[in-house]
């Protein structure tokens, strides 16, 4: 005679890929989450990651993201697996098993299930993180910044979404049995969550909605500074991509109940569009969630191929092979030196121009922040010294460039960028330009600006006016800018590198400063709060960004460095080397996003074997020949894996369109952008061949489960 406990026990090895299915689901989503949240609070990171920037920002946005969905595929493997264990629970009920005893069996199991594999995904999610990031840098870049370390406190995160896991399957669980009609109990596993009649219209509305919602999210937050003079509080800017999600949900119901191909395609399909129908609102929820993590996938594949294909056509658009400047009481090398080393490596120099730039004061608007209870307020003062810039004469731009340019007194005009104007770091047209050391002031009347990418950011004026307003100044705000080209540049970077460390090392402390520091907004800022953002001690404490020579290869020194040369093929060579932390980032979050789509699409398949197999062996009986039921079956797994691909990836593209054609200033796609954008497509293309790969795994496990024959033999 068997106890109760040895006949439960007998069951569950029955349906051991119940058990196995949520087992897996709960230890996955775990485990994403634990290497997520491992890497994104990992201090190499967070290093880099300056706090309040914009990729710290969409890092957290596409954490969230991955969070909704594990939770949600989760839950749902959850009730899907208390639905089919309901026809036991409501047996032992009509057999006169207790409620107590059926509960205490199945917390018993639940425990041992959900705390061993949260506990699994927690473990192991360290190490994940540690291997995807290992694999990374042994096969592209290896430096000193990329030693990935962890900080033990993102295990709270991966605390809190596994307590979420283990409550949320004993919620379901007690719910499933605390049921009073034993009926419904059995008849709970064959109960299906049909979606009502769906007009046709709520296609074309949902697009309508999508593309509005897209619109008014992104140019939400212009509007707000840029109109409104105030930068709302964290996520409200996101209510207003609110229609975008209504949309998306109108499109994938239409999707999903009607389909795209008329009522004729419709009728051809009426089996396998009915059963999707069946198991509606899961199958909307699934969908949505999937969609929604390729959107948050494909923006983190995206960073590295925008930022490196822009970056390599920016690089040959240069017209100088090396640029740099120094300040003029630093010992750097320059002409004779130059040349000599130049010389060890067997560079030839072909054309070497040298000039030197004064740090003068501009005046400007200022943007005065105020904190208030909703948001930080902006309003603009007018400073006749605003900040200081770097100043050239007419005849030596000419000279250094090769471009005639003549200036008359009280004339002055910027240097913009060629693909991307002033790239909003600089005001392009100043009146009044001061000696802020003596006070003496120039009224100019600014022209319209000039482009040339090696000089950009810098300032021509009248060659007797800059002379006039030189006088007092020291060397500290004085500086020489370098240009110069070599014969077969390609071939030069040992001497790039040689002449780049001789830079750094004859550097001294005092220009251990970042791009931003500014002696006028410095001494205006510590008169008013005493203190200065950009001081090294201040800069380090507030955002952990310091500039060490000793860490020249790294991302915050090349990224940072007030000095910076630009010398084109050691900027192309080293490329990966000082972006390799915010590439890797990007890298790995989209690993984790498509894990996640790739586990959801395979368990939502496998759902179809599961609650569908009765009715594909009653269509067996009624005489269907195998190669319609493995259509009906390829039409819905199909479905699955391609509906939320194909949506996820237009969603994505369209919205980075709107980015690129409003991000600069002018409604335009640069070429940069344009070479960015393509790259995106191997990027596309790649991960639809690995999707197609998981689709006809997940197909074929399907067909095995519901004894479907497939290839050929399915005629």
């Amino acid at each position: 005679m068997k106890t109760f406990t040895q006949v439960y026990a007998s069951l569950r090895r029955r349906s051991r890929g119940q058990y196995a299915l949520l087992g897996g689901c709960s230890f996955f989503s775990v485990l994403l989450i634990t290497a997520y949240a491992c890497m994104m609070r990992s201090p190499t990171i967070l290093t880099v990651l300056p706090e309040g920037g914009d990729s710290r920002k969409q890092i957290m946005m596409i954490f969230v993201l991955a969070v909704i969905g594990c939770a949600v595929f989760t839950t749902y493997a959850a009730g899907l697996f208390f639905r089919q264990k309901s026809r036991e629970t409501g047996i032992f009920l009509a057999l006169g098993a207790s409620r107590k005893q059926i509960q205490s069996e199945l917390f018993r199991e639940m425990g041992l299930l959900s705390v061993g594999t949260c506990a699994a995904g927690a473990v192991l999610g360290m190490p994940l993180a540690w291997v995807i990031w290992q694999c990374f840098r042994m096969s592209v870049v290896n430096t000193r910044e990329m030693r990935l370390t962890f900080d033990p406190q993102a295990y709270l995160l991966t605390l809190l979404f596994s307590v979420f896991v283990i409550l949320m399957i004993f919620v379901l669980g007690w719910r499933s049995i605390r049921r009073t009609n034993i009926i419904d109990v059995v008849q709970e596993s064959h109960k299906s969550e049909p979606i009502k009649a769906v007009p046709r219209w709520y296609g074309g509305l949902g697009i309508v909605l999508t593309a509005a919602g897209l619109f008014t999210g992104y140019m939400s937050s212009t509007v707000f500074i840029q109109v409104l003079h105030w930068y709302p509080p964290e996520g409200l800017t996101g209510i207003f991509y609110i229609p975008a999600l209504v949309g998306l949900y109108m499109l994938l119901l239409h999707t999903v109940v009607n389909g795209w191909g008329g009522k004729r395609r419709q009728y051809k399909d009426l089996i396998s569009t009915s059963m999707m129908k069946f198991q509606g609102r899961q199958t909307v929820r699934n969908l949505l969630v999937m969609t929604l993590l390729i959107v948050a996938a494909y923006f983190g594949s995206f960073y590295s191929p925008m930022m490196g294909a822009g970056a390599m056509v920016g690089y040959d658009a240069r017209p100088v092979d090396y640029v740099y400047h120094f300040r003029a009481d630093q010992d750097i090398p320059q002409g004779e030196e130059v040349e000599q080393l130049a010389a060890q490596y067997d560079v030839e120099i072909t054309r070497y121009a040298q000039a030197p730039l004064l740090r003068l004061g501009i005046d400007g608007y200022d943007a005065i922040e105020t904190e208030t209870a909703l948001g930080v307020k902006v309003r603009e003062e007018y400073l006749e010294l605003k900040n200081s810039e770097l100043f050239l004469s007419a005849g030596d731009y000419s000279r250094l460039t090769g471009e005639s340019l003549t200036l008359q007194p009280g004339q002055v005009v910027c240097i913009i960028d060629p693909i991307n104007g002033t790239g909003g770091r600089m005001d392009p047209y100043p009146h009044i330009i001061t000696n802020a050391l003596t006070g003496a002031r120039l009224s100019v009347e600014p022209l319209e600006p000039i482009a040339y990418q090696s000089l950009f950011g810098y300032y021509v004026m009248n060659d007797q006016d800059l002379a006039a307003l030189s006088e007092g100044l020291p060397p500290e705000w004085r500086e020489e800018v370098v240009l110069f080209d070599v014969a077969g540049c390609e071939s030069s970077y040992p001497f790039a590198k040689a002449l780049f460390n001789e830079i750094v090392d004859r550097s001294g402390p005092e220009v251990a400063i970042v791009d931003s520091w500014d002696p006028i907004v410095r001494e205006r800022d510590i008169a008013e709060t005493g203190s200065y953002f950009a001081d090294p001690e201040t800069l380090l404490e507030l955002n952990g960004i310091t500039i060490d020579y000793n860490q020249r290869e790294g991302s915050t020194f090349t990224i940072y460095w007030k000095y910076m040369p630009q010398f084109r093929v050691m900027d192309k060579a080293d490329f990966l080397f000082s972006m390799a932390v915010f590439i890797m980032v990007f890298v790995f979050v989209a690993i984790v996003c498509f894990a996640a789509v790739f586990i959801i699409a395979y368990t939502r398949s496998m759902t179809i074997a599961l609650t569908n197999r009765q009715v594909y062996d009653d269509l067996r009986h009624l005489g269907a020949p195998n190669a319609y039921l493995y259509r009906s079956a390829r039409g819905q797994v199909k479905r699955v894996f391609f509906t939320p691909a194909l949506i996820g990836t237009l969603l994505i593209l369209a919205f980075y369109l709107l980015i690129l054609l409003f991000n600069g200033e002018t409604v335009a796609i640069t070429v940069t952008e344009a070479a960015g954008l393509f790259a995106s497509f191997g990027i596309i293309a790649g991960v639809s061949a690995l999707l197609y790969g998981v689709y006809r795994l997940s197909l074929k496990k399907v067909c095995r489960v519901l004894g479907i024959r497939q290839g050929r033999k399915a005629s």
